[in-house]
């Protein structure tokens, strides 16, 4: 008996030990197989006479996952290999949303930067032909300005309210189709919303086109987006604040007055922001209500006026390289403007989180 336990002990003792470290692939292989894949597919492109590079790219990340893929699982094995797919996919779909996106800022640079200077932002259209050079898009910036001023002016109070009563108050059917007319609402067309202002204001009502009747459309584009985003944050506010004030016998309007919404106050900026930004591209409604200008008129209430996309269309359809270099710039105008809103709603956003500490 002995001897069997020391055989087995002796066997035991020269068997193979497992690796208790795997083969892994060097930390430049990613790079390495993506430069790879690039020149593969730039050889694959000429051979077979393909003229578009778009099609370059997408033969080169459908190189890259199955390379990657196959390798890893040589290397690494198959599980590592299927972890590697995952990423590499997540990879290929992330450049191919931020591709385009490049491509389109780029392109808008490129070509707005021949108009835009301080004349071009100082001036309007009016008495210039269209087909010189010439003329600017300051009529159409202080349209912009003021109509989705009015439109935030209008749709930012209601929204919040109706957010308020969703989170706090709502019980019931009614709450319930409330909440189901600003799901319909957020997928409404803008092109509708100017149709119902056209003819609820000016068809039935019998007021004239002017900026106020675009910021009542873009009010209703930009309520449904206010009122989901306050929701949310509303939502995000941990009851035991609210029932910490209620103990202390604070009433329920003063504890979501001095509690609730102060403490989701940069979430509830931050979308109200979003929602500006989402506004300040829409042209459907401006081209139905506020019917364009060339001039500026700064009285929102009286006359047509112009606004940036608008300006943007209304040059492009004109057809000439003087009316194209103007419509890239106003563009480019455009661009920056909902840019700088999204930085300002991230900094609110940061300015207002929560402070982590002891």
């Amino acid at each position: 008996m002995s001897n069997a336990v020391i055989d087995t002990s002796q066997v035991a003792g020269n068997a193979p030990r497992p690796a208790l470290k795997q083969p892994r692939l060097p930390q430049w292989a990613p790079i390495g197989l993506a430069v790879l894949a690039i020149a593969l597919a730039c050889g694959i492109g000429v051979a077979a006479d393909l003229s578009s590079k778009t099609q370059w790219g997408l033969i080169a990340a459908l190189l890259f996952v199955v390379i990657s893929f196959g390798l890893t699982a040589k290397v690494e094995g198959s599980r590592q290999a299927r972890d590697k797919l995952a990423t590499s996919l997540i990879w290929v779909c992330f450049l191919l949303a931020v591709i385009p996106l490049v491509s389109l800022i780029w392109e808008t640079v490129d070509r707005g930067r021949t108009a835009l200077d301080g004349y071009f932002l100082g001036h309007s259209m009016e008495g210039v032909q269209t087909i010189l050079p010439g003329g600017g898009v300051y009529h159409a910036i202080i349209g912009t300005l003021e109509q989705v001023g009015i439109a935030t002016a209008i749709a930012a109070p209601i929204g919040l309210l109706t957010a308020v009563y969703l989170v706090e108050y709502g019980r019931g059917r009614l709450a319930k189709a409330v909440t189901f007319f600003v799901d319909v609402m957020t997928g409404i067309p803008s092109i509708v919303a100017g149709l119902f202002i056209l003819t609820f204001w000016i068809i039935v009502l019998d007021f004239d086109y002017s900026g106020f009747a675009g910021a009542m459309a873009l009010a209703i584009l930009m309520m449904p987006i206010v009122v989901r985003s306050t929701e949310e944050m509303l939502k995000l506010v941990p009851n035991e604040l609210r029932e910490a004030s209620l103990a202390l016998g604070v009433p329920k309007w003063r504890t979501i007055l001095k509690v609730v919404l102060p403490t989701a106050i940069g979430g509830i900026i931050t979308g109200v922001m979003l929602a500006v930004a989402r506004i300040a591209g829409e042209s459907a409604p401006i081209m139905l209500l506020v019917f364009g200008a060339t001039g500026i008129n700064n009285n929102p209430f009286d006359g047509a006026q112009s606004s940036l996309p608008y300006y943007v269309y209304e040059q492009w359809q004109l057809g000439n390289d003087a009316s194209y270099n103007r419509a890239w710039a106003a563009a480019l105008v455009l661009i920056a403007f909902v840019m700088i809103l999204n930085l300002l709603a991230r900094g609110v956003a940061r300015w207002k989180a929560p402070k982590s500490g002891r």
